[in-house]
């Protein structure tokens, strides 16, 4: 049975304190993330770190970024292709606060 050209996928996650990988490129498939948002829920700021993951080499793309509470940050500007096999990683000062949700277009190599 044939592939799939194009598979949409939505990420969803609470964001946890220590680093965790929230989406991974599917072998074949190259990754378009559409958008990235990130919603502080809780009563303070909350800080929040974004970054790509390649071959054990991490690349910050939003380091240490404070979110006040009750507001929502969109992560990209633009779209972030991530390479079958990379990562999306993440993680923040508080581990029930912030809530991420990601739209990803997987296109078949």
């Amino acid at each position: 049975m044939a592939l799939a050209l194009n598979v949409f996928q939505t990420v969803t996650a609470t964001v946890s304190t220590s680093p965790t990988i929230v989406y991974t490129a599917p072998v074949g498939y190259t990754g378009v993330v559409l958008l990235a948002q990130v919603a502080n829920i809780g009563t303070g700021t909350e800080d929040m770190t974004v970054y790509y993951r390649r071959n054990s080499v991490d690349t910050e793309i939003m380091y240490q970024y404070p979110i006040s509470s009750n507001d929502t940050l969109s992560i990209f500007s633009g779209k972030l292709v991530i390479a079958s096999g990379d990562k999306l990683v993440l993680f923040g000062s508080s581990a029930t606060n912030l809530k991420f949700v990601a739209s990803i277009l997987e296109t078949l190599n």
